[in-house]
């Protein structure tokens, strides 16, 4: 897993470069966004949205491991980016809660 490489600027604010993607593919995939807002709405996520896009896209914080990713739910697949304050407990822990939610899953991870 790596992590995306972080740089701050007063012209340009915080930056992110690099990093990994997993991409969580349901192989039912009935309301896959409902799905993932009811998971992050139990718990033991604190998460808030980005504005008024055309998808999901969340940046969320697992209060049991705490990690910190952006998650984006498109085409009916699943996004989890990794941020410089994610470990593969926090990856682990989120597949677990997703499978549990709709489960089985093909898994891709793209750099």
């Amino acid at each position: 897993m790596t992590h995306p490489e972080r740089s701050h600027s007063r012209a340009r604010g915080m930056e992110y470069e690099g990093g990994t993607v997993f991409v969580f593919v349901p192989r039912r995939s009935d309301g896959l966004a409902e799905q993932v807002q009811e998971l992050l709405d139990a718990g033991p996520y604190r998460y808030g949205d980005w504005f008024d896009l055309p998808m999901p896209l969340f940046l969320v914080h697992d209060d049991d491991t705490d990690d910190t990713f952006r998650l984006g739910v498109r085409e009916e697949r699943v996004e989890l980016h990794v941020r410089s304050a994610t470990s593969p407990a926090g990856v682990e822990a989120f597949h677990d809660r997703l499978t549990g939610r709709v489960g089985a899953l093909d898994v891709r991870r793209e750099q």
